[in-house]
This record gives C-alpha cells, structure tokens and sequence, in this order.
C-alpha cells in the first residue's frame, strides 16, 4: 500500500526479493495540472508496468473494498507513504500490517519527518520498520538503520538516499519475520532508555507542514532560517517577499558577518548575489522562484531581473 515515488523503491524491492505481492492498494487518480487532467500515482504506473493487480479505494471502510481484499488472502500488508488505516484493514492479514517510516521512532512520528529532521538540524536521523497499531506511528519497532545528514542536504536529496535505504530495510525486516530472527521491541522501551529520559528526553514530532511552517522569519538565527530552506527544498519551500512577490527559497547560504540593516532588509550588486539580513547573519540566495516565473540560479535571476 503506497501512492508517491517513494513508496516505489519499496515495492520494486520486494518484487526483486521474490516475494509474491498479491495486490497493490494505491490513491485514486487525481486531477492535477492547469488542465486538471487525470494523474495516476507513481505506484500504480508501476504497478501497472509490472502488471501487478491494483486496487484504488476511494474510501478503505467501503464493504466492497474490505470483501476484495480480504479475498486476497494475504499473509503480511506493507504499507509505505500511504494513509492511515483503519483497523479493519491493518489488521486483516494473520502476519498483521508493516510500515516504513522516515525516521528513528519513537522521534519524529508524524507525516513530515524528513523534512522536520533537516528543520531542527539533525546531523542524523535513519529509517524504522514497525507494526501498525491504533495510535499514529507508535508500533512495535522491528529494525532500524541510521542515516547520517550532509550540513548542506536538502529534503528532496534525503529523500531520495532515504527511500532506497528503507526498502532494503524492508526486505530484509520481512526476511527476518519468515525466519523467525526479528523480534518487535515497543517503543515505550525504546523511550525508557532513552538518556536522562526522567529530566530532559523530549521526543520530537513531525506534524504536516502548513504555510505558517514556511514562511521565512528574517528575525530568527541565521543557521535557523537556513536549516528551514534545506528542509523545505523542493517541496513546499520556504519562501519570503521580495517586491511585494512570493519568493521561495531552495538553496542559500550563510555569512557570519553582523547585519547593520533591521531583519529581512535584503541587498544586492544587481549581478552576483542576493541576500536577506537574519538576526546574527545573512542569508545568500543561491536558488530561488519568483512568483510568476520559473525556478532559476541566481546569477541567471539577476541578469533578467530589474529591482
């Protein structure tokens, strides 16, 4: 069960293991574009290459749904970027139902974890398996790997280190199922160890990003603001106003040099650079969509735009 390219890596993986997948449960198609014309999912245009039985429920408590399903008679459901479940579903198959999730649970649950470990300048974070339940990513965990984060990574590069580490993770938590080897640990466990858990442990969440969360405060640090940009590039992107337009930000850099200007004032030569005073530093745009106009380096900005 999955919809995004994320959720391909996953089920490519699983085929190439030789597991039988009975049936892929993916999003309705959606209109989409100026033309609101029919999109499919990422999932079903593969699924569909590799002629795989799809189903696309509009709703997963639909009788007609949960009938089709259960006569697949699956062992085990995998379920990667898809939508919760209800417990008719998650609970149907005698193997119950798996998850792959972006992060090192029981930190960062929630729908946005890439892009909220890059927001709070994590310098690792990693990839877990776990067993549904009712409650929103809190399942027994089953594996986990670590993933170190590069100072300068975006989300959208994360993302896609993560998606090829998680499925293998996913095979080989399934393999470890079959065999017997993979034991599920709660993650009240996994939280009672945690370091100085009494005095000082705070698990983070990563809720689903809003505008709010994108919008740029020029009042903030500067290593802050930049760790919001990375975290937010490609999608949605932090963005700011720049002549009374929507300016969104995908790539910046930091300079250490104290602002003589109030927060937000921005500068430029016209030619090489612009930049956006922070409250201990600037931040350099170096890649960057005007509203009304294609994304663009900055040089190529500037040459064409007249402030």
């Amino acid at each position: 069960m999955g919809t995004p390219d994320f959720a391909v890596a996953s089920l490519d993986a699983l085929l190439r293991a030789g597991y039988n997948i009975v049936a892929v449960i993916t999003a309705p198609d959606k209109p989409a574009g100026r033309g609101l014309r029919l999109t499919e999912s990422a999932v079903k245009i593969y699924a569909r290459e590799k002629e795989l039985h799809l189903l696309q429920p509009e709703k997963l408590k639909n009788a007609d749904f949960l009938k089709a399903l259960k006569e697949m008679k699956a062992d085990l459901q995998v379920v990667v970027a898809f939508r919760m479940l209800p417990e008719a579903v998650w609970n149907m198959p005698p193997g119950g139902t798996i998850n792959l999730h972006g992060s090192l649970l029981p930190e960062y649950r929630g729908a946005a974890p890439i892009n909220w470990a890059l927001i709070n300048g994590e310098q690792e974070t990693g990839v877990t398996t776990f067993k549904l339940r009712h409650e929103i990513d809190t399942g027994d965990i089953l594996l986990q790997e670590s993933i170190s984060i590069s100072p300068d990574e975006t989300a959208g590069e994360l993302h896609d280190r993560m998606k090829y580490i998680g499925a293998a993770l996913l095979v080989k938590t399934i393999g470890g199922l079959v065999d017997g080897t993979v034991q599920e640990i709660p993650q009240q466990d996994v939280i009672r160890h945690l370091p100085d858990n009494a005095l000082t442990a705070v698990i983070k969440h990563a809720p689903k990003l809003v505008t709010e969360t994108c919008k740029i405060n020029w009042d903030r640090p500067a290593r802050e603001i930049y760790n919001l940009v990375r975290g937010m590039s490609p999608f949605p992107a932090a963005f700011t106003h720049l002549d009374n337009k929507l300016l969104k930000i995908y790539r910046s850099e930091m300079q250490r040099l104290t602002p003589e200007v109030a927060p937000g004032v921005w500068q430029t030569d016209n030619k090489t650079f612009l930049r956006f005073a922070c409250r201990d530093g600037w931040l350099t745009v170096k890649e960057l969509q005007l509203e009304g106009k294609k994304k663009m380096w900055i040089d190529e900005f500037l040459r064409g735009y007249r402030f």
